[in-house]
């Protein structure tokens, strides 16, 4: 029962987090989209810290979900997830 729900989770969190990093984005630059690695036009900086900051986000959001889905599971059933 818990892997299921471990999946389901990691692709929630890599939603949310999505959601996050264009929400940061449009904060910090709210002329311009989120810059596309392919996009020439933009540069390799630029690139750069965005990948990060997505990466980033998706690792801590994912992480959080998945640590407070193995505490509920441990809570209900008393036993650790595997």
């Amino acid at each position: 029962m818990y892997k299921p729900l471990s999946i389901v989770s990691s692709v929630v969190g890599g939603l949310i987090a999505g959601k996050i990093f264009t929400e940061i984005w449009q904060r910090v630059n709210p002329s311009d989209e989120e810059p596309d690695p392919k996009d020439l036009s933009r540069s390799t900086r630029e690139v750069m810290i965005a990948a990060a900051l997505q990466g980033l986000l998706i690792g801590v959001v994912r992480a959080a979900l998945a640590r407070g889905q193995a505490k509920g599971f441990h809570a209900l059933t008393n036993e650790n997830p595997e």
